[in-house]
């Protein structure tokens, strides 16, 4: 990890448009690049003229759409199969899938826009819009939107706030990790009693 982290200061260190999008594309993903630490700063530099701060938002929805397709197609064409083939070894009988699909399928939509907004979620809710064969053009649209909002957010955070906001978002990144962590956990309890309580058509 400390690895990792040199590696990440290096780049915003000389932090422009295609390293905005290729660090979004990260954070859509799998890899653990927080938003905040790429999208605040660009803010920053944006004030400080460096940057266009619009063309920077650009750069952040981009990236985060890039990284989301991957997810999206990681679970389309592997996470699908693999849970309707071995799902049963983990509790999933083909009944239980078909179940959560329909739930998460009724869902979407709101599921999809409101978890790019939410730590830890926007790196995983690509996964079951995937999995679950949410339709590629509203994921897309849907996803593209929610990522550029929380772009915007950041960035007008790092140009109004500056280094005290760089700074709080460096500090307080570990209870941020643990909120989202217990907002996951609750979504999760309400899913499963949402299906338990017959909530599936």
């Amino acid at each position: 990890m400390e690895a990792f982290g040199q590696w990440l200061s290096g780049i915003l260190a000389h932090l422009g448009y295609a390293e905005i999008v290729f660090l979004m594309a990260l954070e859509s993903s799998l890899f653990p690049v927080p938003s905040e630490l790429v999208m605040i700063p660009a803010g920053y530099l944006a004030a400080k003229g460096q940057l266009n701060p619009f063309l920077a938002v650009a750069a952040g929805g981009l990236g985060s759409l890039i990284g989301a397709s991957a997810n999206y197609a990681l679970g389309r064409y592997a996470g699908r199969a693999f849970l309707l083939r071995y799902g049963r070894y983990f509790l999933i009988n083909e009944q239980k899938y078909h179940e959560a699909e329909a739930l998460f399928l009724k869902n979407a939509n709101l599921a999809t826009f409101v978890g790019r907004l939410l730590p830890v979620i926007r790196h995983l809710i690509s996964l079951p819009a995937g999995v679950f064969g949410m339709a590629l053009l509203p994921f897309a649209v849907i996803t593209t939107v929610g990522a550029t909002l929380w772009c915007a957010v950041l960035v007008a955070a790092g140009y109004f706030f500056g280094e005290p906001a760089i700074q709080a978002i460096t500090e307080y990144t570990h209870e941020l990790g643990i909120a989202a962590v217990l907002l996951t956990a609750v979504f999760g309890l309400w899913f499963l009693l949402r299906r338990r309580s017959g909530g599936v058509a």
